[in-house]
């Protein structure tokens, strides 16, 4: 099977912070998840370059617009390189293999007719470059609901997408496959939404110094930087080698961009008669010491803040916080140091890590460093139901149910311990056989943890089967999570702390 997994791309008007860096690590632990499931992944990830606001920032530092852009889109592609990220590619708005795409998909809309020119007057948020319906506006009491600045009043010709058009028809695809858009709150406030109707929206403006791709035929106008970043799904994939891709699996935002991605994103695909992505999903955000996050306050996490967390607690201790404390769902999550450390403390230290330095020195001290075969399986039928439970939370993008279902097995695993006590079974020479049975559950059970855990924490896992004398995964997730993969007589290697604790 195929799996094309996309992070939204990012405006190249600033560096990354936490908001960039968790959405491409969640996109991130699908495609790893995806390609242990033996599926063929394609994960996207890119910057997008042609906001207004990008000649502003450009000519204050002296720089062309493409300048700047390069400057930041290199930083986006150092940083995600840096933190692991495993993206298949890179797409800028600015390349010619997007650029062409998009005029041709306009002109093809031009057409149809579904893109034709016109006259709008409303209100617009410049930080956004965005229009606002009046009955929003209102509702925002004419302030961004994105930077509180005030709403301006444009009159101005623009050439239009009848988005109008498509309204029956977004609903019954929300309404056939609800799972379309989620988490279900959301797609509920989209289907509100669509039921107040529908306006044509504007997709272009009046050049401003050329920055932007072009309307087709329209030299005056260029193409809103909305749409343009939505194409980019689509032209990165529109080639003779990657046309198989289409149409996403899904596309993973924050859910202040739902509306677009849900609504506009799949009319335009609607109107150039293409397939729509198999689904919408928007999580929430990150607030930072119990409040939301903001540079005036000095609680923004930065690039700088993040590279200080991985250097101190290690890049996979950072993706596990994130994934299993982040905001996928309807909620925001809060970045707070102290839930950072406890987090860090008490699931890998004082947990996993517990449970694989015991089991790793009761071998190398009970029996000289060798896996023994085990006679009784007592984990067996536990851990079916964590992989069962875990392969399906990860189906539905729900990463905390599966991490929670993993996290239950690994203190089973530090219970099955304390309820057996190897060191007491080691002074009975007629509990020898019990022993090896304990000493092979645990091992067992580190292996399938080793196994489960690797998308999240990809050198940890690695780290792990170091220790326990396996190799690397080499078969597909199916056939690493049956119990009883790790061989009788494997010779462990050599055991150390996975996960200091810190104070």
């Amino acid at each position: 099977m195929k799996f094309y997994v996309t992070t939204p791309i990012y405006y190249v008007n600033d560096r990354p912070h936490i908001g960039h860096v968790y959405t491409t690590t969640i996109a991130d632990i699908l495609a790893r998840y995806h390609r242990a499931c033996g599926d063929e992944v394609f994960f996207l990830t890119g910057t997008d370059e042609h906001a207004a606001k990008v000649v502003d920032a450009a000519a204050e530092r002296q720089l062309t617009p493409l300048q700047w852009a390069d400057k930041n889109a290199q930083e986006f592609q150092d940083t995600f390189a840096r933190l692991g990220i495993s993206n298949d590619d890179f797409i800028r708005t600015t390349q010619e293999r997007h650029k062409a795409k998009v005029q041709q998909y306009v002109g093809e809309l031009m057409q149809t007719g579904d893109v034709y020119l016109g006259e709008y007057e409303g209100w617009y948020d410049v930080g956004q470059e965005e229009y606002v319906p009046d009955n929003k506006a209102k509702e925002y009491d004419f302030k961004s609901p994105v930077n509180g600045r005030p709403l301006e009043r444009k009159t101005e010709k623009n050439y239009f997408f009848r988005l109008s058009r498509y309204g029956d028809a977004l609903l019954k695809r929300m309404e056939e496959q609800p799972d379309f858009v989620q988490p279900d709150e959301r797609r509920n406030e989209m289907v509100n939404r669509i039921r107040e109707g529908l306006n044509d929206v504007p997709i272009s403006r009046i050049s401003a110094g050329g920055w932007g791709i072009k309307v087709p035929g329209d030299d005056q106008h260029v193409i809103y930087v909305w749409i343009d970043a939505l194409i980019n799904y689509l032209s990165t994939v529109d080639t003779d080698d990657r046309r198989h891709w289409w149409p996403a699996d899904v596309h993973l935002v924050g859910k202040d961009i739902l509306w677009f991605h849900s609504v506009i994103w799949p009319a335009l695909l609607l109107a150039l008669k293409r397939p729509l992505p198999r689904q919408v999903y928007a999580h929430g955000w990150w607030k930072s010491e119990g409040q939301k996050m903001s540079k005036s306050l000095g609680n923004f996490v930065d690039l700088e803040k993040i590279d200080q967390y991985v250097a101190t607690y290690g890049l996979d201790a950072f993706r596990y916080f994130l994934a299993s404390n982040g905001p996928m769902g309807v909620n925001d999550s809060d970045f707070a140091h102290a839930k950072f450390v406890e987090v860090y403390n008490a699931d890998l230290a004082n947990d996993l890590g517990n449970l694989i330095n015991r089991t790793l020195s009761m071998i190398g001290r009970y029996r000289a460093g060798a896996i023994p075969a085990g006679s009784a399986p007592d984990l067996q039928a536990e851990a079916t139901a964590l992989t069962k439970t875990y392969q399906e939370a990860m189906a539905r993008l729900d990463l905390h149910g599966a991490l929670e279902a993993l996290w239950k097995f690994v203190s089973r695993g530090n219970r099955y311990v304390e309820e057996n006590a190897p060191w007491k079974l080691a002074k009975d020479p007629a509990q020898a056989t019990r022993l090896d049975s304990v000493l092979y559950n645990l091992a067992e059970s580190v292996r399938l943890i080793s196994v489960l855990v690797a998308p999240v924490m990809p050198t940890i896992s690695k780290q792990i089967r170091g220790q326990l004398g396996v190799e690397e995964t080499t078969k597909r997730l199916a056939d690493e999570i049956q119990w009883g993969g790790l061989a009788a007589g494997t010779r462990i290697g050599t055991a150390a702390p996975l996960f200091p604790k810190q104070p």
